[in-house]
Parts: C-alpha cells; structure tokens; sequence
C-alpha cells in the first residue's frame, strides 16, 4: 500500500511540476522571486525535451509502481498522461511550441513589469 501511495504521490508531483514549467513565469508576476525557481524547472524540462534525460521523478514513480506490483509506465510520464490522453499525439510538436510559447510570454511579463517597478 505503501508504495502506491508513493507512485501516486510522485505522479501528482510531476503533473505539478510540468504545470509549473508550463505556467510558473507567469506566478513571477506576482512573486518576482518566483522566477529563479521557475528558470530552473524551465531548464530542465527543456533539457528532457531535446536532449532526452530520465526524468528523475519518472524513475521514482516506476520504482514505486513496480514495488506495488503495478507495471512500470511504457514510456515517460509525458508519454503516459498526457499524450493521447490530454492531447493527441499527432499534436505533440504543437503542444511542445505552445508550452514554449508560454514560456517566453509570461518571461516577457516578467521584464515588462520589472522595468514598470523600477521606472
């Protein structure tokens, strides 16, 4: 029971996270000492998306999943629930643009409303 627990823990975890990854610049709006945080998730989802990397947190979860009996995810968590759930994966290069583009616009929040701050 345990380690279900912990499998299903990690999974919100990580849906958490890609939303931060996703949307957290746009809490910097708010809480400019949210960006430093945000610069460093945004990095390394970006990192798992060009260059591959096993997400740790992936890991974690297939870890759990296995040592509660259940079958360890196929591919990665994006992989698993999100694509052909959320989205259709023929989408996926639209989606990854889209969450790029968030990206950039809630940074670019960010600037603008530094640069009002301290006018």
């Amino acid at each position: 029971m345990g380690w279900r627990i912990l499998a299903d823990a990690t999974m919100v975890l990580h849906f958490a996270f890609v939303a931060f990854v996703v949307a957290g610049g746009f809490l910097a709006w708010r809480w400019p000492k949210a960006i430093i945080p945000h610069l460093a998730a945004a990095g390394w989802g970006l990192a798992i998306a060009l260059f591959r990397f096993h997400c740790p947190l992936t890991w974690v979860e297939d870890r759990a999943r296995e040592r509660a009996g259940r079958a360890s995810l196929d591919g990665g968590f994006i992989d698993t629930y999100l694509t052909g759930v959320i989205y259709p994966e023929r989408y996926l290069v639209q989606v990854q643009v889209l969450a790029a583009v968030a990206v950039a616009v809630s940074w670019a929040g960010v600037v603008v409303r530094q640069r009002a701050r301290s006018s």
